[in-house]
């Protein structure tokens, strides 16, 4: 198995990117999130990397983090989702933005990606809702504000209030940009943060 990657950057195309390393020409399918985040052609890049091998061929599929690797992983596990169908979500979705659908049941969102319809949406929300950990992601989107001995509680309370505007109608996305904004305190509750993300919504 190849993990990762390591080396130049050659050359980008479609949905393609080929990474040069010990003279070998790695062509590596990623993601739209991937494509928006790369360095310049000739930069030196690590990706990480899943293989797939079949009888027409071998297949690498890369991401920038472990963790969105995983979340592809456990894209395919889903019945009827191969590496192709999850590279797709994943360039509908970035994996932050997929894992708070999964965790608020948002299949109107997760439905939005090609080839992706209403039920095969359910299929991955029931599949993954206890393989995501919402506190995880939340605590991911206010790390670079939280000190970490407060992100437990901060990780509680944005989940809270983004469950809450998702319940309001509003989609997952939506909810976690607008809890996003909100600075919020250890001593804030979930109702607190709603409240200031209403706010943020309004206009």
């Amino acid at each position: 198995m190849i993990s990762y990657v390591r080396g130049s950057l050659a050359e980008v195309s479609g949905d393609r990117i080929i990474i040069e390393a010990g003279y070998i020409g790695y062509e590596i399918s990623v993601p739209l999130s991937v494509m928006e985040k790369l360095p310049p052609i000739g930069s030196e890049m690590k990706i990480h990397t899943y293989m797939q091998v079949r009888e027409d061929g071998i297949s690498l599929f890369g991401f920038l983090h472990k963790q969105d690797m995983d979340m592809f992983k456990q894209l395919i596990g889903v019945s009827g989702i191969g590496p192709k169908g999850a590279l797709g979500i994943l360039s509908a979705l970035s994996p932050d933005s997929l894992r708070l659908a999964i965790i608020s049941g948002d299949a109107k969102s997760i439905s939005r990606a090609p080839g992706v319809g209403n039920k095969t949406a359910q299929r991955i929300i029931l599949d993954l809702k206890d393989k995501v950990k919402s506190e995880d992601i939340l605590n991911e989107v206010f790390a670079e504000e939280i000190p970490e001995a407060g992100m437990s509680a901060v990780g509680r309370a944005g989940k809270e209030a983004v469950d809450a505007l998702v319940a309001l109608g509003y989609s997952s996305m939506e909810a976690a940009r607008a809890v996003k904004r909100v600075e919020i305190g250890e001593d804030m509750t979930a109702e607190d943060v709603l409240k200031a993300s209403l706010k943020y919504l309004a206009f």
